[in-house]
């Protein structure tokens, strides 16, 4: 049973950083494509980057470009955040799909499996 588990979040000022964790549980990752996504209340779920389970690139979104870094290290999935905006407030959530991605791999339709989310707030 895959089980996918977010740690980390929690109530940073601008420009601070916090690191998320997604320790994965029943199956190695190895040959997973892997994801984060976020939601801030009253908005849509955005993709913030991912790593492609048949070539292992990365890819970030634009808003986070240079700011954040994602990683896997055997069955956890880190994502790195620094210089944190108000606008990055939102719940952070993990997401994995067997195998590589096709186009559009910030679409969360690519995903099967997902975790519960963990909160970040960035104010001041």
């Amino acid at each position: 049973q895959l089980q996918l588990v977010e740690s980390g979040g929690g109530n940073v000022q601008p420009g601070g950083s916090l690191r998320l964790s997604c320790a994965a549980s029943g199956i190695k990752l190895d040959f997973y494509s892997l994801a984060w996504f976020r939601q801030a209340p009253g908005k849509g779920r955005e993709g913030v980057s991912y790593i492609n389970g048949g070539d292992g690139s990365t890819f970030y979104a634009d808003d986070v470009k240079g700011r954040f870094t994602m990683a896997r290290d055997k069955n956890t999935i880190f994502l790195q955040m620094n210089s944190l905006r108000p606008d990055d407030t939102a719940v952070y959530t993990c997401a994995a799909v067997p195998g590589p991605l096709p186009s559009g791999s910030l679409n969360y339709n690519a995903y099967d499996f997902w975790g519960q989310g963990t909160q970040v707030t960035v104010s001041s």
